[in-house]
């Protein structure tokens, strides 16, 4: 590397003119310009050349050195360049869990790719944990602790759950005072890796619920057994903010927080995660953060 530097102060000191215009364009000092190719000509056994107090000259062999070198020195800063450029711009390969993925594509395909018109996104939407190497994903993004994994974890946000369901279904059973209620009722199971999600409180009670009259492992289909009667869900806040302002649906134990669910983003990058993967997740942490403090209000919040 201290040799292609010395090559890169050669070339810019050439077509600068000086050591000291050449620094600038290097960012550096003249004095680490004159030391870099006095050390290239130690090692070529030369001088490139010929040097005053009021002038810089290229000697015969520093002409010759210059005209091979030059166009070697430009492609590799191209070459730079280009990874760079291919860094901030591109394509993302991103899986997300079904639910959360749908509300995050409507932010996404609104603002941050009309924003970002040279990047392209690829997107998986699915609850299956992807093996993100053997399939070729840039990043997943996950619902819920990340697994024990040497993926690099970012967190972007948390999201909120609330228990709820069909005022026919409370007006013929009734409504749940406490925590332990719940086990006396009918549910509609939200299914992650194949086994029931519980209900956890915020401050540390967990009720594993009974089995229901449907269990499902997608969002959208928990909403549509809930508002047609079937049962009590636990269900993202922000899935069924409408029906619970519109009346189709009901809160449960509202009075009763729940535990929050984190969202991580898993990539195998480590530090060297490229531009556009960096400005993607810092668009989804902002969108989080966005919904976490606008309230929506609902019939019984």
């Amino acid at each position: 590397m201290d040799r292609m530097h010395g090559l890169g102060a050669f070339v810019r000191a050439v077509e600068a003119g000086s050591f000291t215009a050449g620094a600038r364009l290097l960012e550096t000092t003249p004095s680490a310009i004159s030391k870099s190719i006095a050390r290239l000509e130690r090692r070529l056994k030369v001088r490139l050349f010929h040097r005053s107090t009021r002038s810089l000259a290229l000697t015969e062999e520093g002409q010759a050195y210059y005209d091979r070198i030059a166009p070697l020195v430009h492609a590799i800063e191209d070459a730079s360049g280009m990874v760079g450029e291919q860094s901030s711009n591109g394509r993302i390969k991103v899986t997300m869990p079904a639910e959360l993925g749908r509300a995050l594509l409507e932010p996404i395909t609104r603002v941050f790719l009309p924003c970002h018109p040279r990047m392209r996104l690829e997107a998986n939407m699915s609850d299956r944990r992807v093996d993100l190497i053997h399939e070729g994903y840039d990043v997943a993004i996950r619902a819920g602790a990340p697994p024990d994994t040497e993926l690099t974890a970012r967190l972007l946000g948390t999201l909120e759950l609330v228990l709820v369901a069909a005022p026919a279904y409370l007006d013929r059973v009734g409504t749940p005072n406490t925590l332990t209620d719940l086990q006396r009722h009918t549910h509609v199971r939200y299914r992650l890796g194949g086994l029931p999600y519980p209900v956890r409180s915020a401050w540390g009670p967990t009720v594993a619920l009974p089995a229901g009259s449907f269990d499902a492992d997608d969002g959208e289909a928990l909403r549509i057994a809930a508002v047609n009667g079937l049962g009590i869900t636990q269900i993202l806040h922000r899935s069924v903010s409408h029906d619970l302002a519109s009346g189709r649906l009901r809160r449960v134990l509202s009075d009763v927080p729940l535990a929050t669910v984190p969202v991580y983003a898993l990539h195998a990058y480590a530090r060297l995660a490229p531009e556009r993967l960096q400005v993607f997740l810092d668009f989804v942490a902002d969108t989080l953060r966005a919904w976490d403090s606008r309230s929506v209000p609902d019939n019984d919040r």
